[in-house]
C-alpha cells in the first residue's frame, strides 16, 4: 500500500466529519436540512474521495477519473465555502445580513470554481533570461515539472503537453521535467507517455516524490518506452550543459552524496532536484542552475500566501551572490485539486545567453 493510500484511508474519516459540519452550518444560512441527510451527504462524499483509489490502481477508468475530478473540485469548493461561511458568521455577529446578500457570497464559491478550473487547464508558456559568464553557447531549455498524470490528469494532459512541447521545438534545445510526473493516483501503463515520445527535442526527467507511489519502476519504464531520458542520480553532457538529476529521496531511498566530482569544469552546470532545497549547498559545490518545481507555488489562494511563507524559493527565478540561479517552476498539473488561483499552468522556456 502506497503512502498516499495510507494518507488517504486515514484522512477520510475525519474528511467526513468535517463535511457534515460544513454542509450543516451551509444549510443553516440557507435552510434547515435533516441531520440523517447531512450524515448520508457525508458519507457519500467520503466514498467519492476514497472509493476511486482502489480500482484506479489496477485500471485507470473514465468513470474512476470522472469521481476523482468531482472529488477535487468538491474540496476546493469546501475550503472556500468554509471561508465564506465563517466570513458570515463574523460579520452577522455586527450586522443583520439580508438573505439576498448572503445568496450573494455563498455564489461567489461556483462562480469563482469556473474561473479556477480554467486557469488551472490553460497551459502558459513563460519565458526567463539567465545570463551566464562562463557559458560557451547560448541554449534554450524548457523547464516544466508536477504533470501529475493519474485520475485527475491522465492522457490527454500528456497530449496537450506534447502538443505544446512541439510547437516549442524550433526554438529550444531540450526539455528537462524536474519531478513528479505522476502522482500516485492511477496505475501507469506502459504505452501512458507516447505521446511526449513525439517530441522532436530530448526531454530529460528525474523523479520526485509522487513519481514513486505508483511504483518507480513503471513510471521509468513508461518513460524509457517512450523515449524520455531519465537520469535517476546520474549525470549527461548535453552540448555546453551538465546536467545531474538527483531523485527525490523517499521511504528506503536516501539522497545520494552529491559532491565536486559531479561537477564538469568546461560546462554549464545543471542539477535537476524536485524541491526547492539546498540551493546555497548545491550553489556552492559549483552548480550554476538548479531546476525544482514542488511547491505549485501555493496553487490557489489562500495556500499561495502559505507556500511564500513555508517556501523560501516558491516560485520564480532567483539569483544569489554567487551568480547561481534557482528556477521553481510552478507545474503544469495540479494535485488532487484541478483548480489555480494566482498561478499558472507554465512551461517555462529558460534562455541561456552569455554574459556579455
Amino acid at each position: 500500500m502506497s503512502f498516499r493510500t495510507r494518507r488517504v484511508l486515514f484522512i477520510t474519516p475525519f474528511y467526513m466529519i468535517f463535511q457534515f459540519f460544513l454542509l450543516k452550518y451551509l444549510f443553516l444560512l440557507i435552510g434547515e436540512v435533516s441531520e440523517t441527510y447531512l450524515v448520508m451527504l457525508a458519507i457519500i462524499l467520503g466514498l467519492i474521495h476514497c472509493m476511486p483509489m482502489f480500482f484506479e490502481a489496477k485500471k485507470s477508468t473514465a468513470l474512476g477519473r470522472l469521481l476523482s475530478t468531482i472529488d477535487g473540485v468538491w474540496m476546493w469548493a469546501s475550503v472556500m465555502f468554509l471561508i465564506d461561511i465563517v466570513a458570515i458568521y463574523i460579520m452577522g455577529m455586527f450586522i443583520s445580513i439580508p438573505v439576498t446578500v448572503i445568496y450573494c457570497l455563498l455564489a461567489i464559491v461556483p462562480i469563482l470554481g469556473m474561473y479556477n478550473f480554467y486557469k488551472a487547464h490553460k497551459l502558459v508558456v513563460n519565458e526567463k533570461v539567465l545570463t551566464l559568464d562562463n557559458l560557451s553557447c547560448d541554449i534554450n531549455i524548457v523547464h516544466l515539472s508536477d504533470v501529475h498524470f493519474g485520475s485527475i490528469r491522465h492522457k490527454s494532459h500528456i497530449r496537450k503537453i506534447s502538443t505544446k512541447l512541439k510547437e516549442l521545438e524550433s526554438d529550444c534545445d531540450l526539455a528537462i521535467i524536474s519531478g513528479d510526473l505522476t502522482d500516485g493516483s492511477s496505475v501507469v501503463e506502459e504505452d501512458d507517455f507516447m505521446e511526449l515520445g513525439d517530441v522532436g527535442m530530448p526531454v530529460i526527467f528525474t523523479p520526485g516524490n509522487h513519481d514513486f507511489y505508483p511504483g518507480i519502476d513503471s513510471v521509468i519504464g513508461a518513460c524509457k518506452k517512450a523515449g524520455i531520458i531519465v537520469l535517476d542520480n546520474e549525470s549527461l553532457e548535453f552540448e555546453c550543459l551538465n546536467i545531474c538529476g538527483v531523485s527525490y529521496s523517499v521511504e528506503d531511498r536516501s539522497m545520494p552524496k552529491i559532491d565536486k566530482s559531479s561537477i564538469k569544469r568546461d560546462s554549464v552546470n545543471i542539477i535537476n532536484y524536485h524541491v526547492p532545497y539546498y540551493f546555497e549547498e548545491f550553489s556552492k559545490l559549483g552548480f550554476d542552475i538548479q531546476l525544482s518545481g514542488h511547491t505549485h507555488g501555493g496553487q490557489f489562494y489562500p495556500a499561495v500566501w502559505f507556500a511564500n511563507l513555508i517556501f523560501k524559493y516558491n516560485k520564480g527565478l532567483f539569483k544569489n551572490d554567487l551568480g547561481k540561479y534557482i528556477h521553481v517552476t510552478t507545474g503544469v498539473g495540479s494535485m488532487d485539486v484541478p483548480m489555480r488561483w494566482g498561478t499558472d499552468s507554465e512551461i517555462v522556456i529558460l534562455k541561456l545567453k552569455k554574459e556579455s
